[in-house]
């Protein structure tokens, strides 16, 4: 029985077309000072500020305000906050004299009409403990001082929180409701231990897949053509009934990909909608089933031989593993079951069970014939990446990448990333790595280990293991410079494709290897074929 990939293919393509690379934090940014003149008064770091609050006693949920350039800091240690009444300025936008009792209360006031900093001065001036102003959309709007104002004497918190928040509170007040609020800013631990975790599931992912085809598909280096295809044996489990589709990249083929992808991307970040979405969902769950499926029926038929013998007649399909018939149902279970509560708290579990599944199945069928190949694939991946997080700013006023992968414009999330939440970080939020980001250089390391193992060479003295200790410092790097970055998402492939694809050619250039590297497998067809 021949396994058909090619729909598993397709759908890996098309996922990764949508969302390439791109390593960020989802959470708010508290550091872009850029452009912003200090002055006296007006000197102050933003800060992100949680906004706690209580409705009739009972606590509500906490909102995330930004801090203004000028005023009072607000404590970062909770015990320190004190809780304090909240009543609306009247008038609302607070630029004129107010009629409303404000001492010892927080101001809450609408955005517009005035400048920030005569906001602040008008509800310090009434005795208010702070002000919060409720921002005209969801962003978190930086408030800077104007030009005129030379000097500030701010000595109040002032603090913006999203409209939909600043909505609500301003419906309970008008209904007579007492609200309490109690502003703080928590400081971020130095590690960040999901980071740490989702760094070990791209490596650990990149690695299973290397050594996938021989340890648990028991596929062998075939001398006669100096590269890896199937061998029966007694421990093969599947005999000859499963043979696989190769598709091997070509440059041409690579460069078409990386243009296609921006086509793509660009279309996703002026015509996403909940459909548009919705269809993404329905492509990554078609691939992260075939994916899951491949898996546990290799794994399965690897433990249990017999299961592997096994087969049935389906109409219209032929001969089929009677595992594959138990199998794909779960797989097809799990994978609606993800997609129905894709917004609960453990949804990220499922997300990232599906996706590795999926990118171990795509690296076993896509191959990187030599480093010839691997240079133009990631090298346009390279500069695709930066230029779409880095560059796509400067002409689209937003990171394009980073806001199709948070699904900016539509509410729904890209689901074409591994994710996890940051549960030692009290702003919360996810730490997150796009596929692109694995499988570009998890090809050029499977690559590297095909490669050692046709040319009978050891550990130490092949490129696999130098590969894999290139990708993890490069992963790591990526961490790093998000750190330092406040959490602003990273090109990953700006810091992977140095640490991989720099570490293979400069390795092979000092062993003499550079060439037979770069035209390794050049006796084959250089298009994307299929291998029996």
């Amino acid at each position: 029985m021949a396994t058909r990939r090619l729909p598993a293919a397709a759908a890996a393509v098309l996922l990764l077309v949508v969302f390439a690379g791109g390593a960020a934090a989802d959470d708010a940014s508290s550091d872009d000072d850029a452009g912003v003149p200090p002055s006296p008064g007006c000197s102050n770091k933003f800060q992100l500020v949680k906004v706690k609050n209580w409705v009739n006693g009972t606590e509500g949920t906490t909102v995330v305000g930004l801090s203004a350039r000028f005023g009072a800091s607000v404590p970062r240690d909770i015990h320190e906050a004190q809780k304090t009444f909240a009543v609306l300025a009247n008038p609302l936008d607070c630029c004129s004299n107010l009629t409303s009792k404000l001492t010892n209360y927080i101001a809450i006031a609408q955005r517009g009409e005035c400048a920030f900093t005569a906001k602040a001065k008008i509800a310090q001036a009434g005795g208010a403990a702070g002000l919060l102003v409720i921002n005209d959309n969801e962003e978190l709007y930086k408030m800077v001082c104007s030009d005129n104002d030379t000097s500030i004497n701010v000595t109040i918190p002032v603090v913006m929180i999203p409209q939909s928040a600043g909505k609500k509170m301003k419906g309970l007040l008008d209904h007579g409701a007492r609200l309490e609020v109690q502003l703080y800013s928590p400081n971020r631990p130095v590690v960040d231990f999901s980071a740490c975790f989702l760094w070990i599931m791209a490596i650990g992912t990149i690695v299973c897949a290397s050594l996938w085809n021989e340890f648990v598909a028991c596929e062998q280096v075939d001398e006669r053509y100096n590269q890896l295809t199937r061998k029966d044996g007694p421990n093969s489990g599947t005999g000859n009934r499963e043979d696989k589709e190769i598709f091997e990249i070509s440059a041409k083929g690579a460069i078409v990909f990386i243009i296609v992808a921006s086509v793509f991307l660009l279309l996703l970040f002026y015509f996403m909608s909940s459909w548009f979405v919705w269809l993404l969902i329905v492509l990554f769950c078609i691939g992260g089933i075939e994916g899951m499926h491949v898996c546990l029926v290799t794994l399965l038929t690897r433990i249990f031989k017999d299961c592997g013998q096994k087969t049935i007649q389906f109409p219209f399909f032929g001969e089929v593993l009677t595992l594959s018939v138990v199998i794909i149902p779960f797989c097809t279970i799990f994978a609606i079951l993800w997609a129905v509560y894709r917004h609960a708290s453990f949804a990220w579990i499922g997300q990232d069970i599906l996706g590795i599944c999926l990118m171990i199945t795509v690296l076993q069928m896509a191959r990187l014939p030599n480093i010839r190949v691997a240079s133009a694939l990631l090298s346009a991946a390279f500069v695709y990446d930066v230029f779409w997080v880095f560059i796509s700013p400067l002409i689209f006023h937003e990171s394009v990448m980073i806001a199709v992968a948070r699904g900016d414009n539509s509410g729904e999330a890209i689901p074409m990333l591994l994710r996890i939440p940051r549960f030692f970080d009290p702003w919360g939020g996810y730490d997150m790595i796009g596929f692109g980001d694995i499988i570009f250089p998890g090809l050029l390391v499977a690559f590297s280990y095909r490669f050692d193992r046709a040319s009978k060479r050891g550990l130490l003295n092949g490129y696999f293991l130098w590969l894999t200790v290139g990708y993890t410092v490069g992963l790591f790097l990526t961490y790093v410079a998000l750190f330092l970055m406040d959490g602003h998402g990273q090109p990953a492939l700006l810091y992977l494709v140095p640490c991989t694809l720099g570490l293979i050619v400069i390795l092979g250039w000092l062993r003499g290897e550079h060439h037979d590297l770069w035209n390794y497998g050049r006796s084959q067809t250089e298009n994307l074929i299929d291998e029996p």
